[in-house]
């Protein structure tokens, strides 16, 4: 892996690239600082650099850290949305896959707008306890409630399936049937869970789809989620060309000896040697 201000991205990498942004959080504030302390729990001494399919990210040189992205953090919301557009647009038209670290969940529509300009419309796999589809929340349509209103909105998903909700409410339900989502409930996620698609796929992986008892750090505790390893089984058995990702929602004012920045950092090595293949 590369790393450093002299880490250049090229064709065939794989970049990870942090958005240091929370302005957007509707409850509590500190997502913003994720992305350091999942590159802390990646580097970490304790454990190495290797996925479970054997793909090792220290040896691999297509793997770039590309650092965080500039975000001006405007009250609108609009010109950091711009923002992380273009620095996102900057590192695909190079060549590099990404992989963003969040930041909250409002970071996904921006990426996910650099990532249909180049691929088209996507199939995106929505892992969440929450469906964020509101129009907006509090009169904020950035909210971090309200990315995949604008997702869908923009024509940027050919299908978007959210996997592990379990917060559904009357009006983002009603958002689910005007749009056409496919939502299979924590309920309904049962081991056997393999997801199949034609064309590009985008994973965008809230960390509080995870039990509170896997994942005490993030800012909406919702019990009854899945475990680490199921998700890793959704990452490792899907079945598509997958294109890009992000990991959102670690607020390590509330992880517990760092916990759940092992986790995020788990589930990054698998998403990239994902895109490796």
């Amino acid at each position: 892996m590369r790393s450093g201000p002299g880490a250049q991205v090229g064709r065939g990498d794989i970049a990870i690239a942090g958005i240091p942004w929370d302005a957007h959080s509707s409850f509590l504030r500190g997502a913003a600082a994720g992305p350091a302390h999942i590159r802390d729990a990646l580097l970490s001494p304790s454990t190495n650099l290797a996925a479970e399919g054997g793909a090792d990210l220290a040896l691999d040189p297509r793997i770039v850290d590309a650092g965080d992205l500039e975000v001006p953090g405007d009250d609108s919301g609009l010109e950091t949305v711009r923002a992380i557009e273009r620095g996102m647009t900057t590192l695909l038209a190079a060549g590099a896959s990404v992989v963003a670290l969040g930041g909250d969940h409002a970071v996904s529509y921006p990426v996910v707008r650099a990532h249909a300009a180049l691929h088209g419309p996507l199939s995106i796999v929505h892992l969440d306890a929450h469906p964020d589809l509101y129009d907006h929340f509090e009169g904020d349509r950035f909210s971090h409630a309200c990315p995949f209103a604008r997702i869908l909105e923009d024509g940027l998903a050919r299908h978007l399936i959210q996997v592990g909700v379990r917060t559904m409410n009357a009006p983002q339900r009603a958002q689910a049937e005007r749009f056409g989502v496919e939502v299979i409930p924590m309920r309904e996620w049962g081991a056997d869970l393999v997801l199949a698609f034609d064309g590009p796929v985008y994973l965008s992986l809230d960390l509080d789809v995870l039990d509170p008892a896997f994942a005490p750090g993030v800012s909406h505790h919702e019990p009854g989620g899945c475990s680490t390893r199921d998700v890793i089984r959704v990452v490792q058995s899907l079945r598509g060309r997958l294109v890009g990702a992000d990991i959102v929602e670690l607020n390590p004012l509330r992880d517990i000896q760092g916990v759940t920045a092992r986790v995020a950092a788990k589930f990054l090595k698998e998403i990239v040697a994902r895109l490796l293949e």
